[in-house]
């Protein structure tokens, strides 16, 4: 695991709590698997996949019953993010709330993170 003993890697709104939950229970789902993946405008992408099992290597975070799985070469990226559940007349949809990101394009899809080694850094000062 990449992070601080006793702190969770991620953290969810009640919002995505609810979402999450709901999404296991409909279709039988261990939880939700979340990672990263090079592509977009930025560099990277966020990837949101249904998990049928953890895997050993997972970093599990659960909350009132939803449970996220964040995969290996993603716990570095993502230690600190806020995961959130947003509804508006256009669109719905899981947001992140990363500290970790440097920059994003306009569509809010593609992201870039900060150097390796500055996250490292960051993470050992805390």
């Amino acid at each position: 695991m990449f992070g601080i003993p006793g702190k969770q890697a991620v953290t969810m709104t009640p919002a995505a709590i609810n979402q999450i939950t709901k999404l296991m229970d409909r279709n039988g789902h261990q939880g939700l698997r979340i990672g990263v993946k090079k592509g977009g405008c930025a560099g990277m992408e966020y990837t949101m996949d249904f998990a049928d099992e953890i895997d050993p290597n997972d970093e599990v975070v659960e909350e009132d019953g939803a449970r996220v799985m964040i995969a290996p070469m993603a716990q570095m990226f993502l230690f600190g993010t806020e995961i959130d559940y947003e509804v508006s007349l256009l669109e719905a949809g899981f947001r992140f709330r990363n500290p970790n990101v440097a920059d994003a394009c306009g569509c809010g899809e593609s992201i870039k993170f900060k150097d390796v080694d500055e996250l490292a850094a960051e993470r050992q000062a805390t």
